[in-house]
């Protein structure tokens, strides 16, 4: 039971995090006096920073398959079909003002309580994300204990989440789309070129005509080397 003052005159400290039980605030236990959040909030919230590294880099695979594979060199595919449909949520969440920039300004705000200076410049969303999710999970103790503000860091926090899970659950399925044709050759030499699609929900290819699969990142991108070797090859026969 809560050890709560009979006081009417006393107002019995709340969790700064008080939506997180589904209620406006809900009390103090009496050891946990002195915080400012009570710790099953703590651990949800630690919980939901240790999610948040797979979640963004499974979107963000998909957005880099969305994008198109990059040759060594930096050198876009000179395909015009794009990859998979492009999902704007899952772009908007990879990109700069995505989940990078948001777990940012959080930090931001502790370092400047805590007076330290800013975040430094930690590279693309990709490299940023892990950095921000370390500094936060290492410094939550210190904000539920002494930061004014952790409520609404904590609420921005279970917000980015929730969308990154109903993004990744891939709610609204998109449907298939071409992406090219099968580069595959069969044993006598000739090219399969039976039509290929895909969704944004995966990255796994399977031609129903000759039955070459192409079932990871790194296949994925052999897959569009190699369609864009048969394009050459076609344009130089009609050259």
């Amino acid at each position: 039971m809560h050890d709560n003052h009979d006081d009417d005159s006393y107002s019995w400290p709340t969790c700064a995090a008080g939506p997180e039980t589904g209620v406006h605030s809900h009390k103090l236990w009496a050891a946990e006096v002195g915080r400012l959040v009570c710790r099953p909030c703590e651990d949800q919230t630690a919980k939901r920073l240790s999610e948040l590294g797979p979640l963004f880099r499974r979107l963000n695979e998909t957005a880099t398959l969305m994008r198109g594979a990059r040759r060594p060199g930096g050198a876009t595919s000179g395909s015009r079909t794009p990859p998979i449909p492009p999902r704007l949520e899952v772009l908007a969440l990879t990109a700069n003002g995505g989940v990078a920039t948001r777990l940012q300004a959080i930090e931001d705000s502790w370092r400047t309580a805590l007076g330290w200076t800013v975040a430094p410049w930690r590279g693309s969303p990709a490299q940023a994300v892990p950095a921000h999710l370390k500094f936060l999970a290492n410094n939550l103790p210190w904000a539920v204990d002494s930061y004014e503000s952790i409520g609404q860091d904590i609420d921005d926090l279970r917000r980015l989440h929730a969308e990154c899970v109903a993004v990744a659950a891939n709610e609204h399925r998109p449907g298939r789309v071409s992406i090219g044709r099968c580069p595959a050759r069969y044993d006598d030499g000739h090219l399969c070129r039976a039509d290929l699609t895909a969704t944004a929900s995966s990255h796994r290819v399977h031609c129903g005509q000759c039955g070459a699969r192409w079932e990871t990142l790194g296949e994925w991108k052999q897959l569009r080397e190699q369609q864009d070797a048969v394009l050459r090859e076609d344009a130089g026969v009609a050259a």
